[in-house]
């Protein structure tokens, strides 16, 4: 019988492992198939608390890996839960690897999948250039040209931001008007530093072979008209996706499948949720990573109630 089972181990996940760990309560985290989650997608990360010199998302994983470790925690790599039961105590998971284990409190970190265009190009510049955090990454790009796909507050929120960093943004959108709030459209549509592409799609990112991101290639839908726009990085701002699946029928979840939490209380008692399953507006590691301490928190009260 597990104290702690955590599921996913990206910044949410891997604090709520070293809080976890630390009180004694020999956490077993299920890595998934990308563990470290997100962030290893990532190359400079500059916003992280106490890394002045910024840190690669890798090796800011790493650490936390390490950090959990040190304290007592175990790793089940390269395994994911294929199951749940939470619908009695102690709850029940079945692993990808056949095995089933029993636990006191699950906390759940599997974190939110930027949905991206699907490209080949596209999916080989991840990390390098494209990227589906304008707040994470757009730092990067300072004074340089950048571009946003997208047609939602999120598009608009993101050519916004990237806008105050950058020398230009194009936003490149596949209809002829947005479906962004009609506030947030005219923000984007007045400010002097973006330009959009109206009836646009981008068939191809370049440049593979340099491992960078150089240009766009963006066709109009109604012309049929291919041409280049240069750019330094790509943002995809079309949506976000919670890791949720396996979860449905198990716990509340709103209309677009974030899992529904009181702080970091679920819907079931002794089952937690922290990070970017549960937070559809901050997506940040910070956030995530503060919210993993709470679910951490919370099991270790949780446990005490129990007597555990």
């Amino acid at each position: 019988m597990e104290k702690v089972v955590i599921i996913g181990t990206g910044p949410a996940g891997l604090t709520a492992a070293v809080y976890t760990a630390r009180a004694n309560l020999q956490p077993l985290v299920i890595e998934g198939m990308q563990p470290g989650g997100q962030l290893t997608t990532t190359t400079e990360v500059e916003n992280f608390p106490g890394f002045p010199q910024a840190i690669t998302g890798p090796d800011l994983m790493d650490r936390m890996h390490r950090q959990a470790e040190r304290f007592g925690a175990r790793f089940s790599t390269y395994n994911e839960v294929a199951a749940v039961d939470f619908s009695a105590s102690p709850f029940r998971l079945s692993i990808s690897d056949g095995s089933q284990i029993e636990a006191r409190t699950v906390i759940i970190s599997t974190g939110a999948s930027a949905i991206y265009l699907g490209l080949p190009s596209e999916q080989q510049l991840v990390g390098r250039g494209v990227s589906g955090c304008a707040t994470c990454d757009g730092p990067l790009y300072r004074e340089k040209e950048v571009a946003v796909v997208g047609g939602g507050d999120t598009a608009m929120e993101d050519a916004l931001y990237l806008a105050s960093l950058v020398s230009r943004v194009t936003l490149i959108h596949r209809r002829d008007a947005f479906r962004a709030s009609k506030i947030m459209a005219g923000r984007v549509m007045q400010h002097p530093k973006i330009r959009i592409l109206w009836n646009s799609v981008i068939d191809q990112v370049m440049d593979v072979a340099r491992a960078e991101v150089t240009a766009v290639r963006v066709k109009n839908v109604v012309t049929g008209q291919v041409g280049d726009v240069p750019v330094a990085a790509l943002f995809v701002a079309i949506g976000h996706k919670p890791n949720t699946d396996i979860f449905k029928g198990q716990l509340a979840m709103d209309d677009k499948g974030f899992i529904v939490t009181d702080r970091v209380r679920t819907s079931v008692p002794g089952v937690f949720a922290a990070g970017d399953v549960q937070d559809p507006y901050y997506k940040q590691a910070v956030t995530a990573a503060g919210s993993g301490c709470m679910a951490a928190v919370e099991a270790s009260r949780y446990l005490e109630s129990l007597g555990v």
